[in-house]
């Protein structure tokens, strides 16, 4: 069995398919990749914490992503020039988050 599109088909509505292929693709690139932890503390318990590209809600606060050094990340509401001086700093592999000096255990949903 054959299944091509006739070769008339093929001429007339190249444009098309080229069209939704480019659509798709497109389609692909405009969702939003983040993560939603719960992070808890000794004094405070369920906090929602959410990373959406580069930046951070934490208490109803957002910070901005500083950078990285190894596997730790940092954030603050303005970028320091040593970004090891950031307000939160964020270990993603342990879920440690500690913001102002807080420690906190967080856990990805």
């Amino acid at each position: 069995m054959n299944f091509s599109y006739p070769s008339a088909m093929r001429q007339r509505y190249p444009h098309l398919i080229s069209i939704a292929i480019v659509l798709l693709g497109l389609s692909g690139c405009e969702r939003d990749n983040y993560t939603t932890w719960n992070c808890s503390s000794q004094t405070e318990a369920k906090i929602s914490m959410v990373v959406k590209k580069a930046q951070m809600t934490f208490q109803d606060i957002k910070l901005d992503y500083c950078g990285s050094l190894g596997n730790q990340s940092f954030f603050d509401q303005r970028c320091p020039a040593n970004i090891q001086e950031s307000s939160h700093l964020f270990t993603p592999s342990t879920g440690l988050l500690i913001a102002n000096g807080q420690e906190y255990n967080c856990k990805a949903l």
